[in-house]
């Protein structure tokens, strides 16, 4: 399985938004510029994600867009959900709507693809924004410990 610009993108794009949380409205041209995303298209994953309620537009000469909830509520599993679609990696397990099929009672592979599913879900849901801005600041300290000036 792999993810298309669509989810990687907007992970980044959110997790820009809980960075700057407090600042008011951030403008997609400076999220688009710190996350080297087009704004164009970044216009276009901020659309699903407003639609969702994960952002908020505001309106006017000092518009943007903030965190329609707090970082703690807001999973990667939600904002991948939202962008890319049902998180099973085959139509017969997806979450939403699985796909009939008639050999689903018998089909040894099924498991398999219950399993990878559940698996992906339970790692992007058990990471929330707020998590993801613990960690990277984490990050910045280890990193700052390793610092040599000559």
């Amino acid at each position: 399985m792999k993810l298309s610009t669509k989810g990687r993108y907007g992970v980044k794009a959110m997790f820009d938004l809980a960075q700057h949380l407090g600042e008011g409205p951030i403008a997609l041209r400076s999220i688009a510029e710190r996350q080297g995303i087009s704004e164009h298209y970044l216009e276009q994953l901020v659309s699903g994600l407003r639609k969702a309620g994960l952002v908020k537009s505001v309106r006017g000469a000092q518009g943007g867009y903030t965190l329609g909830r707090e970082p703690g509520k807001i999973r990667v599993g939600d904002i991948i959900r939202v962008l890319e679609g049902p998180l099973a990696p085959v139509d017969c397990v997806s979450e939403e709507d699985p796909e009939f099929c008639a050999k689903a009672e018998s089909c040894v592979t099924r498991c398999i693809w219950e399993k990878v599913r559940d698996s992906i879900a339970d790692v992007l849901d058990s990471i929330t924004l707020e998590s993801m801005l613990e960690d990277a600041k984490k990050l910045e300290t280890d990193r700052s410990l390793y610092m040599y000036y000559i």
